[in-house]
């Protein structure tokens, strides 16, 4: 009987039947898998604290007809409890999953399954304000993906910058000629935040000021929704940056 293993990200989980539950994961070299975790949801099952969302596992897996089958799962990265017993913790490693979920096929690759797993890694240690790592794995999520935002060079015309218009259909930061009439405006500041949470320069987003860290979330947030199909819902439940807040 044909059975692989591989390092996987749980992305959610739901119910089959009284004892089972059906597994979605980003795995780090066959991309989304979808996969039954038999009797996962009896007290006695050995492995299925090891398959809760935002758990990172080393599973071996039955390649069936439509869906694979959990046959073993080794822990990797226990961070679930320390994300749920933090709300914005919680709510942003929700946004990061559904996003990741969000991924074709095409899209499903080990980097993506490296950025998921440091992202996470993040979150449950506290080393940044939770949306901040969010934003940064949006950001860079979409760049894997070949949806980099333009934060230089005019996104429509390629004219030089520094620009002080962001337009999320157009592609990012655009020059005055081309922006519509009402597009958002941002400063430099801002700006230079985007490019920072694009390059995971830590010191610079830990040390921006919260007006810079609420625009940037939500010119962030519009992008992803513009961009990702179906736009991620989790996004709705997640706290805005709080002054002082990690």
């Amino acid at each position: 009987m044909p059975t692989y293993r591989d390092e996987v990200v749980v992305l959610r989980t739901h119910k089959l039947g009284e004892a089972d539950r059906i597994v979605t994961m980003l795995s780090r070299r066959h991309g989304k898998l979808r996969a039954v975790a038999k009797g996962v949801r009896r007290t006695s099952s050995r492995f299925g604290a090891r398959l809760e969302p935002f758990m990172v596992a080393d599973v071996q897996l039955y390649q069936g007809r439509s869906l694979d089958i959990v046959q073993q799962a080794e822990s990797l990265g226990s961070y679930g409890a320390e994300i749920v017993a933090h709300y914005d913790r919680y709510t942003s490693a929700h946004a990061m999953v559904e996003a990741a979920d969000r991924l074709n096929e095409a899209e499903a690759t080990p980097q993506q399954y490296l950025l998921l797993v440091g992202g996470l890694r993040a979150l449950s240690r506290g080393e940044h304000a939770s949306r901040s790592v969010l934003d940064s794995y949006l950001l860079r999520a979409m760049a894997l993906s070949g949806w980099a935002p333009g934060l230089g060079e005019c996104a429509r015309c390629g004219r030089s910058g520094p620009h002080d218009t962001f337009v999320a259909q157009q592609g990012g930061v655009i020059c005055r000629d081309c922006a519509p009439t009402g597009a958002a405006r941002v400063d430099a500041a801002t700006v230079s935040l985007l490019q920072s949470l694009m390059a995971g320069e830590w010191d610079v987003v830990d040390a921006a000021s919260h007006g810079s860290t609420a625009a940037a979330s939500g010119l962030i947030a519009a992008y992803a929704q513009w961009h990702l199909e179906r736009g991620i819902r989790s996004l709705s439940h997640v706290s805005a940056p709080q002054e002082g807040h990690r």
